[in-house]
């Protein structure tokens, strides 16, 4: 019996990066912080919200690596004098990778009350038929 190997299957050809992107997300996804929510706002609108209360714009970098969304935070500790009788609020750093489709974009990021919301538009690319000239040999 044949088993079904996902990039060397005969007709998909060229999809080898497309298991390495899955194994990748698939390592990425197992972290919990910050939680998240992806939304469908339009047929062709997401957006992304990450709960990131307690950090400043300065902390947090939003890049765009190779297809992948990438959202970074980063706090610095509490001057060294304080002292806390408490602390259940860590700073601590994050990061969150996202990998995006081709013709995904990101269309911009905006942080209000404690959410950063990063939105997406994916572009509908249009049909391209291409005839292929056979010729004798």
């Amino acid at each position: 019996m044949t088993k079904f190997a996902f990039p060397s299957h005969p007709l998909l050809l060229g999809f080898e990066p497309l298991e390495r992107l899955v194994e990748r997300t698939a390592r990425a996804g197992a972290e919990g912080y910050p939680p998240f929510n992806i939304e469908l706002a339009e047929p062709n609108r997401f957006v992304i919200t990450l709960a990131v209360a307690g950090f400043a714009l300065a902390d947090i970098a939003v890049t765009l690596e190779d297809r992948q969304l990438v959202i970074h935070g980063q706090q610095d500790d509490p001057e060294p004098e304080r002292v806390f009788l408490h602390r259940g609020i860590a700073t601590r750093q994050f990061r969150r990778v996202f990998a995006l489709a081709e013709g995904v974009e990101v269309s911009g990021a905006h942080m209000d009350n404690g959410l950063l919301q990063i939105t997406l538009e994916r572009c509908e690319p249009e049909t391209v038929v291409r005839t292929i000239p056979i010729t004798r040999g």
